[in-house]
C-alpha cells in the first residue's frame, strides 16, 4: 500500500502539489488523474524518493522509501521510459538493475518475456521505437516482481494490441493483491482499466472515490427515447411527473428517470417505443466537469474569445470527497 500524508512541494513560489493526503490500496488498479501541470509527476517522483518534499511523508508499506534495501522489491515503476542505457542491450539493461537489487538473472529473461522482447533481447536500446522502450520500461518494473508497481502515461507509443496487452495486465496484478497506480490522459483507456480514481487539480485533491461514484457524481445521466406517438408520449410523461425535452430529430431526454419506469409507464398506456435507453456521461466529461476550474492552459479556436472560467459541479478548492464506502 502507498500512503501519502500533507504532501507538499514547493519550487520557490510555485506550490506544485499542496498538502496531498491519500492511500493507493492494494486489489484494484487505481487511476491518477488531473490536467497538465496539476503536479502529478511530480508527485510521483516524490512517492520514489525523486524529489524531496517540501513538508509531508510518502509510505511504501509502512516505510520511507530510502528505507528499502532493495526498493525493486517492493515497488516497480514506470516513469520514464527512455532513462536506459542506449549503448547497451535490453537484456543488459535489466540485467544491471537486477544485479544492484540483488535480483536473480533469471528474472530479466522471465521479464522481457512477459513484455514480448525476447525477440530483440540483445539489441541496443537506442534502435528501439517509442513502443519497445515502453515496454522495457514496463519489464524493468517488473523486474524485481514487487507488490506495488507505479506506471506514468504506460500505453504511450504502444500499438492497439499493445494496449490491450498492458491493460490485461494491469487488472491481472491487481487481482494477485498487488497495489496498482497508474497516471494517463488516454481517458478512454482509464474506463476501462481503473476501479479507482485518484483526481487532482492544481497540487490539490479534488477526488478520491470509485470510477462508478466519480461518473455518477460528475455527470448527467438520463434517459432517451423515440416514439411515432411523441405527442401522447409526452403527454403521459407530464401527466407522471417527468419532464421531458426535445433534444431533436423525435428524440426525447428525460432527467431523473429510469428505463424500466419509462418502460413500464408507455406499456400501460400501449404507446410504441423505438427507443428506450439510458445514458450516462463517459469519464473524460465527467473528469472535465470536475477539473474544469483547475485548467492552467485554455486553447481556443482562432478568433474565439475565452470563456470565463468555469466552477465545476464537484468539490471547490480546499474540498474534496471521499467515496461513502471508502478510499
Amino acid at each position: 500500500m502507498i500512503e501519502l500524508e500533507g504532501l507538499t512541494k514547493r519550487f520557490g513560489s510555485t506550490t506544485a502539489v499542496d498538502d496531498l493526503s491519500f492511500q493507493v490500496r492494494p486489489g484494484v488498479v487505481t487511476g491518477f488523474l488531473g490536467p497538465n501541470g496539476a503536479g502529478k509527476s511530480t508527485t510521483m517522483r516524490m512517492m520514489l524518493d525523486l524529489d524531496n518534499p517540501t513538508s509531508g511523508t510518502v509510505r511504501i508499506d509502512g516505510k520511507h522509501y530510502r528505507e528499502l534495501e532493495e526498493p525493486l522489491k517492493y515497488i516497480g515503476a514506470l516513469l520514464d521510459a527512455k532513462a536506459m542505457h542506449g549503448g547497451r542491450s535490453a537484456y543488459n539493461n535489466l540485467l544491471c538493475l537486477a544485479q544492484s537489487n540483488r535480483i536473480p538473472a533469471s528474472r530479466v529473461a522471465e521479464a522481457l518475456d512477459v513484455v514480448g522482447l525476447t525477440a530483440v533481447a540483445r539489441k541496443k536500446t537506442k534502435s528501439f521505437s517509442l513502443g519497445m522502450g515502453q515496454r522495457l520500461g514496463i519489464a524493468s518494473a517488473l523486474l524485481g516482481d514487487p507488490e506495488i508497481l507505479m506506471f506514468d502515461e504506460p500505453v504511450n507509443g504502444l500499438d492497439p494490441e499493445g494496449i490491450h496487452w498492458i491493460r490485461n495486465l494491469m487488472k491481472t496484478l491487481a487481482s494477485q493483491g498487488r497495489t496498482i497506480f497508474v497516471s494517463s490522459h488516454l481517458m478512454s483507456e482509464m474506463a476501462l482499466t481503473a476501479e479507482h480514481l485518484i483526481v487532482i487539480g492544481q497540487g490539490r485533491l479534488l477526488a478520491d472515490t470509485s470510477m462508478a461514484d466519480f461518473i455518477h457524481e460528475n455527470s448527467r445521466s438520463y434517459v432517451r427515447l423515440r416514439s411515432p406517438q411523441q405527442e401522447r408520449l409526452r403527454d403521459v410523461l407530464h401527466e407522471s411527473g417527468f419532464t421531458a425535452v426535445e433534444s431533436g430529430n423525435g428524440t426525447l431526454e428525460i432527467d431523473g428517470a429510469t428505463t424500466e419506469a419509462i418502460g413500464e409507464l408507455a406499456a400501460s398506456h400501449q404507446l410504441v417505443l423505438h427507443e428506450l435507453s439510458a445514458q450516462r456521461a463517459s469519464l473524460e466529461e465527467a473528469f472535465m466537469q470536475m477539473t474544469a476550474g483547475a485548467v492552467e492552459y485554455h486553447a481556443h479556436s482562432t478568433g474565439e474569445a475565452a470563456p470565463p472560467p468555469a466552477t465545476p459541479p464537484g468539490p471547490q478548492w480546499g474540498q474534496s470527497y471521499q467515496s461513502s464506502k471508502g478510499a
